[in-house]
């Protein structure tokens, strides 16, 4: 990641699942790609589980090629070269049709190099990215030979199931993006109105293995926020939007061209908050990764966890984004993606809202309340819908069940309220020794 300028915070209303394959299918549709294909007794793929062990050995390949290149692995240096012909050798041997792309910054070749997995409609292609180049004063391990080789990894995934996906898969490595997004810059610049438009997503991955992780995801377009949080809520991974690395990292030029942006980040020099070190573990008050532009950041400055749940991520993503779908729900959902933190007994009950306007009536006798709640105990929470006129709708008891998390559409006879109006999710934890949150809910009318 380049070097920051600026900060600044977003907000965002957009999250998580109602089970992985209706996420994905909502999340796709969102996307506005091809209508779904796939019958709901063909499911998609499950992807493959990414082998912490085969990402970590291509860091130390990385490693040993800045080693014998001066230390680094940056933009007009040795180093660059030689770890932009390891991927490429690797992808070439897997059967990508690859690319190199040459461009100039501060008196220097660069070179990004791109690997089109064949087959799929080209008019609606997925696109995984990461920077290839370190900083001059280290290797770059972390930053970002972690997201290089969690890219590279997945890519060798999609080589070894010889996936055959709806939409074309595409992967690209860039350089000089800590000399400010040169080369992805360079990228997007070099593709016509008409290449852009036939690129659906793209999802960068800069930093995915800090030492000191966080669990932050890209917010800048809902349904590619959304198949993240997905992802780690399966996990009871609660995730965070992603604030530090705005505008820094090559996503940027992407989104500035008008192409729907996703990724995920670890984080680099801010702080980790002891709210953060509660749910993520870790040390509070220490940097995600005090190596960042560093020479300490070596093969060493990794957390496997971080790196192994990041990697896996990447390929759920893919998998789901680039293949057809299960039919979608059919009538007009209302959701609500935000976390809520439903604090431990005895605490007060937690609210969610979905605001629904533009219909006309009142709403149906079998309204499809869609529930996702990470907890470590669902018999805790007693969970109500509350309607637009305060009337509440028992949906979840409290009871002895010891399973965790709940994910399920609930049937609500609210013919007797409005259609239009602030409708809430209720929750309260009525034991103790949980922790959990509000993943999001939806009403589908």
């Amino acid at each position: 990641m380049r070097t920051k300028h600026s900060n600044h915070t977003n907000t965002n209303t957009n999250h998580r699942r109602t089970g992985l394959a209706t996420a994905a299918a909502l999340a796709i549709a969102a996307l506005g790609l091809a209508a779904p294909t796939v019958q709901a007794s063909a499911p998609t793929a499950a992807a493959p589980d990414i082998p912490v062990a085969n990402v970590k050995a291509h860091l130390s390949q990385l490693q040993q090629i800045a080693n014998a290149n001066g230390g680094n692995r940056a933009h007009g240096r040795a180093g660059y070269k030689a770890s932009l012909d390891y991927v490429k050798g690797k992808l070439d041997a897997a059967g990508f049709t690859t690319s190199v792309q040459q461009f100039t910054s501060s008196g220097a070749t660069g070179y990004n190099l791109i690997a089109d997995w064949p087959g799929g409609d080209t008019s609606q292609t997925v696109m995984a990215g990461a920077h290839l180049d370190s900083v001059t004063g280290g290797p770059g391990i972390n930053d970002n030979g972690s997201g290089t080789a969690g890219v590279l990894e997945t890519a060798l995934a999609v080589s070894r199931a010889q996936l055959k996906p709806d939409k074309h898969l595409r992967f690209g490595w860039f350089g000089a993006e800590e000399l400010g997004m040169v080369g992805s810059k360079s990228y997007v610049n070099s593709l016509s109105t008409a290449d852009r438009g036939k690129i659906s997503a793209y999802l960068n991955f800069d930093m995915i293995g800090s030492p000191n992780p966080g669990y932050f995801v890209y917010d800048d377009d809902p349904a590619l926020e959304k198949v993240f949080k997905d992802y780690f809520a399966t996990l009871s991974i609660p995730t965070e939007i992603e604030t530090e690395g705005d505008g820094r990292s090559d996503h940027a030029p992407f989104k500035n061209a008008g192409i729907r942006v996703g990724g995920l980040f670890s984080g680099a020099d801010y702080s980790k908050t002891s709210a953060q070190a509660q749910k993520w573990g870790g040390t509070a008050g220490r940097a995600f990764d005090a190596c960042y532009h560093s020479s300490c950041d070596t093969s060493t400055n990794i957390d496997d966890t971080a790196l192994d749940h990041n990697s896996d991520a990447i390929a759920y993503a893919l998998w789901q984004l680039s293949a057809g779908t299960t039919t979608p729900p059919t009538g007009d959902t209302y959701e609500n993606t935000t976390d809520v933190t439903i604090p431990d007994s005895p605490g007060a009950a937690v609210t969610s809202s979905v605001s629904v306007t533009g219909r006309t009536g009142n709403a149906s006798a079998a309204l499809k309340v869609g529930v996702n709640i990470v907890h470590t105990y669902s018999g805790d929470l007693v969970v109500d819908l509350i309607g637009p006129s305060g009337k509440a709708y028992r949906l979840h008891n409290s009871s002895s069940d010891s399973t965790p998390n709940i994910d399920t559409t609930y049937t609500v006879n609210a013919s007797t309220e409005t259609a239009n109006g602030t409708w809430k999710l209720k929750v309260q934890d009525k034991g103790p020794q949980d922790t959990g949150y509000i993943n999001s809910w939806k009403l589908t009318f």
